[in-house]
This record gives structure tokens, C-alpha cells and sequence, in this order.
């Protein structure tokens, strides 16, 4: 079952949550920095050990002090105009973080709008890549939430998903 809340991911008590991280996977602004802080240092001493995360691959961390059990951290593209592979590298954070977390025996996870923030992504064609990659994993989770940011975000995630 595809959701889609508007809400503070870092709020959300779930099996996983997806961090749209930078590669130093050691927080930063937006979401990423709003998971680190909720998490509280101990997330930033473990990413710490994990040697980085290159453009669409995904990394496993404890979720520390947030309500959710793990983090999922994916480094998205920075968006180039969409003929250097932002498509594909997009697409691929959300399969990462899927296959990781099917590793793990995972049954719910909530994603924030990947690489749409300060990366430039655009929203529409973002948001259209996140709900196929999302259906294409449905069967496999009891529950998968696109956690928005803004009224306007959930506007896009529900259009793709209800049409």
C-alpha cells in the first residue's frame, strides 16, 4: 500500500526512513539535516564508519533516536538539465534503498521527495519516477509512504498515483 502524508519524516514511526543524503552521508540541509538532527550524533558517528555513498546507491544506519527503527540514506542527482542520467541515478536511490531494505526484513518505509530540494530535481518528473519505483515494490511492503514536505508536493504524488 502506496500513502502519501504530509508530514516530518523524522516523526514517522516506521521501519525505515530514506535520508536524501549527501555523499559524505554526514547531514546537511533539508531533509538530511533534519533526520540528523532528530537522530541526534549518534547517526553522524556511525555514517561516519560507512566510507560515503556515491550518487544513487543506498547505506543502512541504526535509527537512533528517531521513532523509526533504521535510516536508509541515498544520495541523489543534482539535477544538469536530464541528459547527463539524473533519470536513471534517480530512479536507482529508490531501488537501493528498496533492495536494502528488503535485506533486512523490512515491511514499512517512508521516502522523502528525492534530489527535489536543493538539487534542483523537478518535481513533477521526480515525483513521477518515485511512484513507479514505489509500485514497482508495492506487493513486497506492507506499507510504503511518499512523505511530503508541502500541500503542493502531496498534490503531485497523488495526481501520479490516482491520476
Amino acid at each position: 500500500m502506496i500513502e502519501v502524508l504530509i508530514a516530518d519524516i523524522t516523526t514517522l514511526a516506521m521501519d525505515a526512513i530514506v535520508n536524501a543524503a549527501n555523499p559524505s552521508l554526514l547531514g546537511g540541509g533539508g531533509v538530511d539535516g533534519a533526520i540528523h538532527r532528530a537522530a541526534g550524533p549518534e547517526l553522524r558517528r556511525f555514517n561516519a564508519t560507512l566510507g560515503g555513498c556515491p550518487t544513487g546507491e543506498a547505506r543502512l544506519s541504526p535509527g537512533c533516536r528517531l521513532p523509526a527503527r533504521w535510516v536508509i540514506s541515498t544520495v541523489g542527482p543534482i539535477w544538469q538539465g536530464g541528459e547527463r542520467g539524473e533519470a536513471d541515478l534517480l530512479a536507482a536511490c529508490y531501488r537501493n534503498s528498496f533492495e536494502l531494505a528488503a535485506s533486512q526484513g523490512l515491511q514499512s518505509i517512508a521516502f522523502p521527495a528525492i534530489s527535489t530540494g536543493v538539487y534542483g530535481y523537478p518535481k513533477a518528473a521526480a515525483t513521477h519516477i518515485a511512484v513507479r519505483e514505489m509500485r514497482a515494490r508495492e506487493a513486497d511492503f506492507e506499507r510504503i509512504v511518499a512523505c511530503c514536505f508541502s500541500d503542493a508536493d502531496a498534490v503531485l504524488y497523488r495526481a501520479e498515483l490516482f491520476g
